[in-house]
């Protein structure tokens, strides 16, 4: 058997789980679902019709390998319903509204998504005695965001400026609450969040997000429109999280005292301003593509936002693969190939297993 490095996700304890996923339609949701499919595991998704077209979970043919339930969140009677069917061993919940602009437009959706959601998913757990491990899915934006140069730490105050962010903090309220009102000492599932950064890759195509924005400018020949260039981000690629995720959901399996919050983010040069994203991934595209700056009234955003992630080293012996560089070239190959007609399913299968390959360990404090 191959011995795993620690902070990797185990092929071994995946292969033959039941894995009840939310959001499996989505971006993220979709690199997961192909990464647990890749490693033998049986999985059950639910989550609404893919939010956009093109999207990931049509054109990389995610739901081909799984059980894919269309359904919503917010429905509370379904979700149980389908969960409970599912007799899942592990819960990763990452159906969500997952957009800061969308969220001034539907604040009551988001809401209702994101926080009722995490309710009813939670009170699906309740009722499913076969549930060992969850883990709830929020963002870097729970944190009440003072514009600090230094990282937030998982014990800092949740907030929240705009609507989606407010209920990504609720969203780890709850599952705070539901912790240890529910779930403590040796009444059943282990339940752990994981807060990411601004996750980039290949498939997305959502609004309003910076890389389907600048690829879709390209593709149109136009300039790419930027409204906060100086507006500094964790970026990493979506394989990254997805991979603190499923270590996370490792750990719960043995040792439910890591049923906590956990960050996982980019190293703290990784950070950096949109200017640079656009540029370089201008400048690896090549031809004319290049950028403006959209200087009209816009919604509130923060300009200012880093994680520190000494938890999950310390904790979980995770730490970034890739660095922003090589998570750029690496959106760039996925958007040639998808636009030169490749079967998107193998390539998202090579990208996962080079990303995970056996001689690649997690960054550590020595090798970086």
């Amino acid at each position: 058997m191959t011995k795993v490095a620690p902070g990797s996700v185990d092929p071994a304890f995946w292969a033959g789980k039941r894995v009840f996923l939310t959001g499996h339609t989505g971006f993220k949701g979709g690199w997961t679902a192909l990464w647990l499919q890749r490693m033998g595991a049986e999985v059950t998704g639910f989550a609404l019709v893919p939010p956009t077209e093109p999207a990931l979970f049509d054109v990389a043919r995610v739901g081909a390998g799984m059980t894919s339930i269309i359904g919503d969140i917010r429905d509370r009677e379904t979700l149980v319903r389908a969960l409970v069917e599912a007799d899942p061993e592990v819960v990763l919940h990452m159906a969500a509204q997952p957009l800061v602009r969308a969220s001034y437009d539907d604040p009551v959706g988001t809401y209702a998504t994101n926080v009722m959601g995490t309710v009813h998913l939670l009170e699906a757990v309740r009722q499913a005695s076969s549930v060992r491990a969850v883990v709830v899915v929020t963002t870097d934006k729970c944190y009440e965001n003072r514009e600090w140069v230094w990282g937030y730490r998982e014990d800092e105050a949740m907030g929240g400026y705009d609507p989606y962010s407010n209920s990504k903090g609720c969203s780890e309220l709850v599952t705070s609450a539901y912790r240890r009102s529910f779930f403590a000492g040796q009444r059943g599932a282990a339940i752990a969040s994981g807060r990411a950064g601004n996750v980039i890759g290949g498939g997305d195509w959502a609004a309003d997000r910076l890389i389907p924005d600048i690829l879709r400018a390209i593709a149109a020949g136009d300039k790419v429109l930027i409204r906060n260039p100086l507006a500094i981000r964790p970026w990493q690629h979506v394989l990254e999280p997805v991979a603190g995720y499923l270590v996370l959901a490792q750990a719960l399996w043995n040792d439910p005292t890591a049923a906590e919050a956990w960050n996982f983010g980019p190293r703290d040069e990784d950070a950096r301003p949109v200017q640079w994203i656009v540029e370089t991934m201008c400048a690896l595209w090549g031809g004319d593509a290049g950028w403006i700056h959209d200087d009209s009234t816009q919604p509130h955003e923060a300009r200012y936002l880093k994680l520190d992630i000494s938890k999950a080293r310390a904790g979980l012996g995770w730490g970034p693969r890739w660095s922003l560089a090589e998570a750029l070239a690496s959106i760039v190959a996925w958007h040639r190939a998808w636009t030169s007609g490749a079967d998107m399913h193998d390539h998202c299968l090579s990208e996962i297993a080079r990303f995970s390959g056996a001689d690649a360990a997690p960054a550590t404090w020595e090798n970086q």
